[in-house]
């Protein structure tokens, strides 16, 4: 049955792994970044936010115009206009230039969150499709497991150099998406009888519920490096090296909770068995960091591993909410939603941290995780269509 789904599904997870290695992969050069730039912990991350908070502008206006006129032309031209705002990027020497060229790669690279779902959900069946979106979420811990990796390498010769490479690795998604994707052979399902996206009040809480998620998720991932490094000891390209493999172990997680959601016929209870495990988890970390390394690097690394793993879940579901020919503006509505906390844990976590203490921050985590929890008690499982 329509063999070439596994094509879209892979020319969609490339398009989404090098848009990651952008908005997901800047943290592993958080020291580069510092060093090179001058900055303060609280600077650093505002310069990674800066990426989120442009793609929050655009994220569901890319979704709605992927259900207006196909991912094919959103995707690829969207990665083009990413990768020339990260060439404009390389030549800047300022702060504030490197701000706003980030910000501007944002605006572009936020097509492909919005646009690359869609896609798959369009060519895959129900009893196929956790599997298949877990594949393409695994794609954006991928990503960053691939800038942790190669990214410091670059950096360590300038800042400017692995800007370069990561524009170069997005124009090769924009051709190949370009090449290769195209509409499903079938119409996505009909979605007559459903609300729109935007009025479901299943879609909303299922996306408040994501937002809080992804404070804990973007709290460990964005800073791990930085206390590994800081506060542990860990050289930077060695906790740059951890954090890749957080990101890898978290990948295979997130295509396991795929396949297991789509043998129990369930997105939203596996869900929220994650939120109990990532509550629990937070405060072992937190409880950890006054530990020795051999106690307190396997909590932390655990923990980060879980909050990397939840995500295919959360938009498989929003996906399946909303229907298929509706599922672009459902994305992209989840994905703004997500990136608007993503964005503030950026750039708010390290100003806590420097106020309070490591240990605060993290206890801290444990919260928005119980509160997610608490709203999925009161979001539907998706209709087997």
């Amino acid at each position: 049955m329509r063999p070439y789904r596994w094509t879209i599904l892979a020319v969609a997870t490339a398009a989404q792994t090098a848009a990651a290695m952008l908005f997901q992969g800047l943290p592993a050069i958080g020291p580069y970044l510092r060093s090179d730039y001058g900055l303060t912990l609280g600077e650093t991350g505002v310069a990674m936010s800066s990426v989120v908070v442009g793609m929050t502008l655009t994220l569901l206006g890319w979704g709605a115009l992927a259900d207006r006129h196909g991912e094919r032309p959103v995707i690829a031209s969207g990665l083009v206009g990413a990768a020339l705002a990260l060439g404009a990027a390389a030549l800047t020497s300022e702060f504030s230039g490197l701000v706003t060229c980030l910000f501007v790669a944002g605006l572009f690279v936020a097509s492909a969150n919005a646009a690359s779902g869609r896609a798959v959900m369009g060519w895959f069946a129900a009893e196929q499709r956790g599997l298949a979106l877990g594949i393409r979420q695994a794609s954006m811990p991928i990503g960053a497991a691939v800038a942790g990796l190669s990214l410091p390498l670059l950096a360590a010769g300038g800042t400017g150099r692995s800007l370069v490479a990561l524009g170069a690795i997005l124009l090769g998604a924009a051709v190949a998406t370009g090449a290769l994707l195209r509409e499903p052979e079938h119409g996505a399902e009909e979605d007559a009888g459903r609300p729109a996206p935007l009025r479901d009040r299943r879609i909303w809480r299922l996306a408040q519920a994501g937002a809080l998620l992804v404070a804990v998720q973007f709290a460990f991932l964005g800073f791990l490096v930085l206390y590994l490094h800081d506060e542990r000891g860990l050289s930077a390209p060695g906790a740059a090296a951890l954090l890749a493999a957080v990101q890898l172990v978290g990948a295979g997680v997130r295509v396991g909770l795929g396949r297991l959601s789509d043998s129990r016929a369930e997105r939203v209870g596996p869900l929220r068995s994650v939120c109990l495990v990532l509550a629990a988890g937070a405060a072992l970390t937190a409880a950890a960091t006054h530990l020795p390394a051999s106690v307190a690097l396997p909590a932390t690394l655990a923990c980060a591993v879980v909050a990397v793993s939840w995500n295919g879940l959360v938009f498989t579901a929003a996906a399946e909410l909303a229907g298929g020919a509706r599922s672009g503006t459902a994305l992209g509505f989840q994905n703004t939603v997500m990136s608007v906390v993503s964005g503030a844990t950026l750039a708010g976590f390290g100003w806590l941290v420097s106020a309070s203490s490591w240990t605060f921050g993290f206890a801290l985590l444990a919260l928005p995780a119980l509160a997610a929890r608490a709203l999925l008690a009161r979001v539907p499982e998706p209709a087997r269509v």
